[in-house]
């Protein structure tokens, strides 16, 4: 196929190198072309290759890179994906494959008028592993690899199609889901990100410093664990209310995580292999640190995460306190004016969503 990678970040250069071995005409989209080497490769934490490949070029020619494509990953952060919608569609041909990875963010709805011209959009409910940028445009680090993918599509009648497609690329068992909803609704970063960034920064303000800040996952404490388990029981509620849609995907965090209380999630989280090392987005400040607010564990987990689980619960008539106090910790200290919005989209009432859903 020839395949086109939007974003050469982390999981945008770990899905080129898949595609590539696999002997596909690979072509990434990115405004730092000149920076991307034609060999890629992927490495473990001890520095190994693992996977190796050779792309055919890099470019930020919209014409060149979209107008042949069969299948086009998407990678960019949440609050990019309207603007590169608009750039891709006039080159995009019918029945090209557009896939989100992952796929939360209100993507779908970003990429409605490519789905309407005849394009197949479709996700993955969560990334195939951690990925991290060793040398840009050329190595990146890859652990964690998971067991089995799941996906989505719209319309749904491309699911089977787009599992083996993802399937054959990671040589991944790839199930399908039965809507986009199970997607969407996935407690994943939207609260996972939001919930231990307000547990870690609650007393932030503007020019507050910190003379330390712990590790993301391996610092995690109950108190983050507390918070997001709430956050957790409130999606829970949003699927039993949308009792129209089978919703059997979307998971409790106690059931992904096999931990019953916030004590037993932490020690799950920090135990967790390929979370070591990383570290909370923030930027240094002579000797101490604030957050790193411009990072896309607020400007995307927040504004195009939570933002949309909110809306739904409000569509539903149903409280969500512990995810609308997250949200209102992070209105307080960002100046982000780009939200998610679902009326943007002409999706003004629960009849409205309900109908976009069951393509």
């Amino acid at each position: 196929m020839n395949i086109t990678i939007v974003g050469a970040g982390n999981i945008g250069t770990q899905i080129a190198v898949h595609c590539a071995s696999k002997g596909h005409n690979v072509t990434m989209f990115t405004t730092k072309y000149d920076q991307i080497s034609k060999s890629l490769k992927i490495v473990n934490e001890l520095g190994e290759t693992t996977l190796a490949g050779n792309i055919s070029c890099a470019t930020d020619d919209a014409a060149l890179a979209f107008g042949g494509a069969d299948l086009i990953f998407i990678t960019v952060p949440a609050f990019h994906m309207q603007k590169t919608a608009e750039t891709m569609y006039p080159h995009l041909k019918i029945g090209a494959k557009i896939c989100l990875v992952p796929g939360s963010g209100g993507g779908e709805f970003a990429f409605k008028t490519a789905i309407d011209k005849g394009c197949v959009l479709f996700g993955l409910q969560r990334v195939p592993s951690v990925a991290r940028l060793v040398e840009y445009g050329k190595i990146v680090c890859a652990t964690g690899y998971r067991d089995e993918l799941f996906v989505a599509a719209i319309p749904h009648s491309f699911v089977n199609e787009c599992s083996k497609i993802i399937s054959d690329i990671f040589d991944m068992k790839c199930s399908v889901m039965p809507n986009y909803l199970n997607i969407t609704l996935i407690p994943s970063n939207p609260i996972l990100h939001t919930t231990r960034l307000k547990s870690i920064f609650e007393d932030y303000e503007t020019g507050k410093t910190y003379a330390d800040v712990p590790l993301f996952y391996e610092g995690w404490t109950d108190k983050s664990s507390e918070l997001l388990l709430e956050c957790d029981s409130e999606v829970q509620n949003i699927c039993k209310a949308l009792n129209m849609f089978d919703l059997s995907y979307v998971k409790s965090l106690k059931i992904h995580y096999e931990s019953e209380n916030a004590e037993q999630l932490t020690n799950k989280i920090t135990s967790i292999k390929a979370f070591k090392g990383l570290k909370t987005p923030c930027v240094q400040v002579g000797n101490e640190f604030s957050p790193d607010l411009n990072s896309r564990y607020f400007t995307a987990d927040f504004s195009f995460g939570l933002a949309i689980l909110i809306q739904i619960a409000d569509f539903l008539n149903l409280p969500c306190p512990f995810m609308k106090s997250t949200m209102a910790w992070y209105d307080r200290i960002s100046l982000q004016k780009e939200s998610f919005c679902f009326a943007d989209f002409g999706i003004n009432n629960l009849d409205d969503l309900i109908e976009f859903y069951q393509q």
